[in-house]
């Protein structure tokens, strides 16, 4: 079966036209997501390609789905599409889930050796690589793309993304580290080993400052910003313009890079592996 073509021709009719092999379709895409054998976002060399058609058939889900009692019991109720029930991970799938409240959606792909701490999400059409480390309180967004041996802290947020379809998601290459209550949004591409610090946020409306090359980082209509590799970002400000903001003393937020990466860096930001 070319999953590709079949989605793009099930976006082409309407709901009213489908029958048991559309959902059929559906349900062997879903398969391949949760597999990580197709990917809203994928590396093609160094740079990042958006599959809009993947984008598409998770779309079709919702569009396909009806709303399901999957309720607990009477004190824990839940309502969502029928197509998108809980994951249903398994000690095979070799994930390590600690018990309390967190949720992975189907249509997500979890590689063995994650570690997610609770509570947390992870929304569908996340891509989460293996030996990465999803602390408390973290949103992985839809399609959200995270690499290998990540660090997303405690109360993390990757912001999801499904409309517009060519809309690049949030991008985390290998080997960063994301401190606690950060937030990345807007289709960021974070490079490998870069480190954002606490409380940073990364928006497609905010240039980030370098300091250390004394350049500027801003995206632009149909690019993303981009946190070079091995970059270290903390929140930071700059002043306002102007004679009422100078007597006020007003300034915007703005992320500085005041480095790159080094041995000191290194050993601030490694995994412990004992706990692994």
């Amino acid at each position: 079966m070319d999953i590709q073509a079949e989605i793009e021709r099930l976006v082409q009719h309407p709901p009213q036209e489908w029958g048991d092999r559309e959902f059929a379709i559906f349900s062997k895409f879903k398969e391949l997501l949760n597999a990580g054998k197709i990917r809203a976002a994928e590396k093609i060399g160094e740079e990042w390609r958006v599959n809009a058609w993947v984008k598409h058939g998770i779309l079709l889900g919702f569009r396909l789905g009806t709303l399901t009692d999957f309720s607990i019991n009477e004190h824990f109720r839940f309502f969502d599409k029928h197509t998108y029930p809980l994951q249903r991970l398994t000690l095979e799938h070799r994930v390590r889930v600690v018990p309390g409240g967190t949720a992975i959606r189907d249509g997500a792909y979890i590689a063995p050796g994650v570690i997610i701490m609770p509570p947390a999400y992870i929304n569908v059409g996340a891509y989460v690589d293996e030996g990465t480390l999803v602390d408390s309180h973290v949103l992985v967004g839809s399609c959200a793309q995270v690499g290998r041996r990540v660090h997303l802290s405690a109360g993390v947020q990757l912001g999801g993304v499904l409309e517009p379809v060519g809309a690049s998601p949030v991008i985390i290459e290998d080997d960063v580290f994301i401190g606690g209550n950060c937030g990345i949004y807007e289709g960021t591409i974070v490079k490998r080993r870069a480190v954002i610090g606490a409380g940073t946020i990364l928006t497609a409306s905010v240039p980030v400052y370098d300091i250390a090359r004394k350049k500027i980082y801003r995206a632009t209509e149909g690019t993303p910003l981009v946190i070079p590799e091995g970059a270290v970002v903390v929140p930071g400000a700059r002043p306002l313009q102007g004679a009422f903001a100078r007597e006020h003393g007003l300034a915007l937020y703005a992320p500085l890079i005041v480095k790159y990466r080094d041995e000191k860096t290194d050993a601030a930001t490694a995994l412990e592996g004992a706990l692994r």
